[in-house]
């Protein structure tokens, strides 16, 4: 058996790397430390169904007979190795930009002082002529760009460059990229973010808090759109804008953030001379009144509230589902031939668990698959109704880590939404 694992502390690098290892090392199985990055909790969380991660307790070490190792070459930067670390027998591949000499004694190495780990990976995914899907290209692009600074470090080499437009090749989407990766904060920022939050505003637009802050800067301060986006997170809007008035030059500049759908603020920002897309958008005007462009931005917003998709639009129905009393064995049996990763157990119309493969971890021996769902399922019942937001979901499933939410109405279950059909929804990424 084949293991690949990374350091702890795993960065998007680490990450892509453990996935791209999982491409040149067929049947592999990929070990990612308990001790993440949040950003790659959040992408891992979401994608669990895209990118299956298994994590120590997991792991029958006396199995492994090859242990792939990818964005470091240290015994101390990995997970309760100390078995394998013993033993002589064990076949090492070690893939790593680091300059610092191992102590792995791998009987391969590739070693290279490059901006990024996954560039030495995607050099040989593209020898193998391996193809790649669109989300694996987006994470291949995620963990470049973090590792590169976005292409800036002084690291980066002119086969990173080449790398990434590999992957805007197959697809990677930037909007994603983006949506993942965040953005240096440093003193001018948190000064410019401390000023907003001296005089909060929040107003009710429809069913949605919004807040417009005006702010005099001087200078030149980067990366304002990180500023909205903390101070709406601060301030738990689902809509904030930032107007930044410069009066040296006479101008100022207007930053908005949504996290809801039916408030596009793309066609807002285009209104206003700018762009963007309907989560995120800016324009800058000159010689105007900031005041005015306070009540421009909420006469725009009353006129822009669209029909917003609901779970409804979203969920599959009608509900395969299972009772408690039912065996793990005819759960494996449904999951088999309906070809889903995990059903609602359901009691007299009543939702009492959700069983999901996952669990099947749990099963330790043949004789156990005998015994019912009620012994292994989750009783965590979260669910959504059926007027709720493809965003509300995408937050629950993060939030408990969970792959699939029960849709309930007068307290009974007509639905199912899975990751998938949210990322349907958000990235559309699947062939149609």
């Amino acid at each position: 058996m084949q293991l690949i694992t990374t350091h702890r502390s795993t960065d998007f690098d680490a990450f892509s790397s453990l996935i791209a290892g999982t491409l040149l090392y067929r049947g592999a199985v990929p070990l990612l430390p308990k001790v993440v990055n949040p950003n790659v909790k959040a992408f891992s969380s979401i994608h669990k169904d895209l990118f299956e991660m298994y994590h120590v307790d997991d792991i029958d070490f006396s199995r492994i007979d090859k242990l792939i190792v990818v964005d470091t070459n240290r015994w101390t930067r990995l997970e309760k190795m100390d078995g394998l670390k013993a033993r002589s027998d064990l076949e090492i591949d070690v893939w790593d930009h680091h300059e610092e000499q191992t102590d792995l004694n791998p009987n391969w190495i590739c070693q290279e002082k490059i901006g990024a780990n996954i560039t030495l990976m995607i050099r040989e995914i593209k020898r193998r002529k391996i193809k790649l899907t669109p989300m694996q290209a987006t994470l291949f692009l995620i963990g470049l760009y973090e590792d590169t600074g976005n292409l800036t470090f002084s690291s980066t080499t002119a086969e990173d460059v080449y790398a990434a437009g590999y992957l805007l090749e197959n697809s990677a989407d930037l909007t994603v990229l983006n949506t993942f990766l965040q953005p240096g904060y440093g003193v001018k920022q948190k000064d410019v973010l401390f000023e907003m939050l001296k005089s909060p505003t929040r107003e009710k637009i429809g069913n949605y808090s919004v807040g417009i802050n005006t702010v005099h800067i001087e200078g030149h301060i980067s990366n304002l759109s990180l500023v909205v986006h903390m101070y709406r997170e601060i301030l738990n809007l689902e809509v904030a804008f930032g107007i930044f008035v410069h009066e040296e030059h006479d101008k100022c500049i207007i930053i908005g953030r949504s996290v809801v759908e039916d408030i596009n603020i793309g066609s807002i920002m285009r209104s206003m001379g700018g762009g963007g897309h309907p989560g995120a958008g800016s324009a800058m005007l000159k010689s105007v009144n900031p005041d005015a462009l306070h009540e421009w931005i909420l006469e725009l917003l009353k006129g822009n509230q669209q029909a917003s998709v609901q779970i409804s639009d979203l969920m599959s129905y009608p509900v395969i589902t299972v009772t408690s009393d039912t065996s793990m064995e005819k759960v494996a049996e449904v999951l088999r031939k309906e070809g889903c990763t995990g059903v609602p157990v359901v009691d007299n119309d009543r939702l009492v668990g959700v069983i999901s493969r996952r669990d099947f971890r749990k099963v330790k021996g043949d004789s156990r698959m005998k015994n019912p769902v009620k012994a292994f399922m989750s009783s965590r019942n979260i669910t959504i109704t059926p007027e709720s937001s493809p965003m509300e979901a995408a937050r629950l499933m993060v939030k408990y880590d969970i792959g699939r939410l029960p849709v309930i109405k007068n307290d009974r279950i007509i639905g199912i939404i899975s990751r998938s059909d949210a990322m349907l929804y958000f990235y559309d990424l699947f062939p149609h």
